[in-house]
């Protein structure tokens, strides 16, 4: 009898628990320009071919000098995320001031998420 083997996708789930690790642990960055020089090889079989590194004219700095360089696996971001609690209109945003909760649930039409920490006023309908 012959066997064959196959690659596998992991499963959603493990998949989803690692980009959820990856993204817990993203680090906020600054670019930084790298030497105007094309980058060159030394001793490489194919000259013409730049290193992966070297590929892009820039390097990713850690936004906050304390902490270490991102690896080539790390999860990154330039500037943060809008908050969506307060109203910003020039992003779209309406904020969550004047919204119905639901203050049983613990997800995220629950009151202790959508009122941000603010507090909230029940009414019995």
């Amino acid at each position: 009898a012959v066997k064959t083997c196959w690659m596998r996708l992991p499963s959603f789930r493990s998949v989803g628990e690692a980009l959820k690790d990856r993204f817990d642990g993203a680090s906020r960055v600054m670019l930084s320009n790298a030497d105007a020089e094309p980058a060159v090889a030394r001793n490489d079989p194919a000259p013409h071919r730049v290193p992966r590194r070297d590929r892009y004219r820039f390097q990713l700095r850690p936004h906050n000098p304390d902490h270490k360089s991102p690896g080539a696996k790390d999860l990154v971001y330039l500037e943060p995320s809008p908050g969506f609690c307060e109203k910003n209109p020039r992003l779209g945003i309406p904020g969550t001031h004047g919204r119905t909760c639901n203050d049983t649930s613990i997800g995220v039409d629950g009151c202790d998420l959508m009122c941000c920490g603010r507090g909230y006023r029940t009414e019995t309908m």
